[in-house]
């Protein structure tokens, strides 16, 4: 055993405790190794409440990067931390995926990540910290490429406080002509599903974190938006479904605004798109842009909005907040393609913005709390994606010890 881990287990075990909560969980993995000790330190019952307790505030971003069909990692940031963590997803999936196929990362939650495969195009879920994978039967609409399916449409939710691995993964989609929500049960491995009432209730959507919101479809006049009650526990035994889904249908105010710009829903490419929305529960961040020169294809942000659902029934997308010149400064530098994700939590609005140019990737991590109007933007250090392809980017909540 190294000199400074001996030196370090000499420690008195209350302050060995305290240094071990302020790292991250890929960190804790990693020192279960180091010897017997400090692994009853980690297993002990009272360290992972506190752990877990501690974490339940922490937002993560992941990222999954490939080069081809080689090399594919998870890369993983909290914004309690200043480093990137690396998941070897690919020694944890190949137990059931097929050689050769292409894997896409969709979404997560603590501990469940899941996946889509392009080619046999099923759904697999992952524990990391059990390390257990299981492929998902197909929805009731069928094998879905991963093409089909939208960040602002799914939801993972998991039962990290329940001390059980269950989850269930909701999406919105339209089935029959109508806006169906969809929900995988994994304590029964069934799917149920249920379409939406355009039935108009008096709720305030904007600062309400009892609804999740799923977008069934996106586009230049507006959007369809599935709300569903949020319930309290994961793992009880009630479908989601089981409470009629809210159908809204958000416009915009002043259409002729955005009818004079190119627009693109999720992915923009190309000098000639100056407009990108990006969707999340319930919110919309527009992202304008210029030309950097008459001569060239790359393109500098120029303005980011944030919008709502209305507070009159969710009829309109209403404005919300304007990000200062002086972040707009700071994060605007040249790209050739943008895409993005976004999420809200206990009233504080997040969003990634992927750029890249001839290759290289930028991370542009913004956060919108509404409870005091601020912006802010967390710089994160450099991930080494350059010639690498991005094949899955989610919020998550923090990971917990199980």
């Amino acid at each position: 055993m190294p000199t400074k881990a001996i030196s370090f287990c000499l420690l008195p075990s209350e302050l060995i405790q305290y240094i071990i909560l302020q790292l991250s969980l890929p960190e804790i993995i990693q020192l279960k190794s180091v010897n017997k000790s400090i692994l009853s330190i980690i297993s002990d019952g009272d360290f992972i409440r506190n752990y877990n307790h501690q974490s339940s505030s922490a937002t993560w971003l992941f990222l999954y990067k490939k080069r081809w069909r080689r090399e594919a990692l998870l890369y993983g940031i909290s914004d309690c931390s200043n480093r990137w963590f690396t998941i070897l997803i690919c020694d944890m999936l190949k137990q059931v995926v097929p050689p050769g196929e292409d894997v896409y990362f969709l979404t997560a939650n603590a501990n469940i990540f899941l996946f889509a495969l392009n080619n046999t195009q099923q759904l697999m879920s992952l524990d990391i910290m059990t390390r257990v994978v299981k492929n998902i039967p197909p929805s009731p609409l069928g094998p879905r490429g991963t093409s089909l399916w939208r960040r602002s449409g799914m939801k993972l939710l998991s039962c990290p406080n329940c001390n059980c691995n269950h989850f269930r993964f909701l999406f919105a989609e339209y089935h029959q002509n109508r806006p169906t929500l969809f929900e995988y049960d994994s304590r029964v491995e069934t799917w149920e599903y249920c379409w939406g009432t355009d039935e108009v209730v008096s709720q305030d959507y904007y600062f309400d974190d009892e609804y999740i919101f799923l977008s069934a479809s996106n586009g230049r006049n507006g959007s369809v938006i599935i709300g569903v009650v949020r319930p309290h526990e994961c793992c009880n035994t009630t479908t989601i479904t089981t409470n009629t889904p809210l159908v809204i249908r958000p416009t915009f105010n002043n259409e002729q605004e955005h009818q004079h710009h190119r627009l693109a829903v999720g992915f923009s490419w190309g000098n000639s798109i100056d407009l990108l929305h990006v969707y999340g529960d319930g919110n919309m961040m527009t992202i304008r842009s210029d030309k950097v020169n008459n001569n060239s294809n790359k393109r500098k942000i120029k303005r980011i909005e944030l919008w709502g659902l209305s507070r009159n029934n969710g009829r309109y997308w209403e404005f919300v907040s304007v990000a200062p010149n002086e972040l707009i400064h700071k994060i605007s530098k040249p790209y050739g393609a943008m895409m993005g994700c976004m999420q809200k939590s206990k009233g504080v609005t997040r969003a990634i913005l992927m750029t890249n140019l001839e290759g290289t990737w930028e991370t542009i991590w913004l956060s919108y709390n509404n409870n005091n109007n601020h912006w802010a933007w967390l710089p994160l250090p450099d991930c080494n994606m350059k010639g690498s392809n991005l094949a899955g980017v989610t919020f998550s909540s923090g990971l917990t010890l199980s």
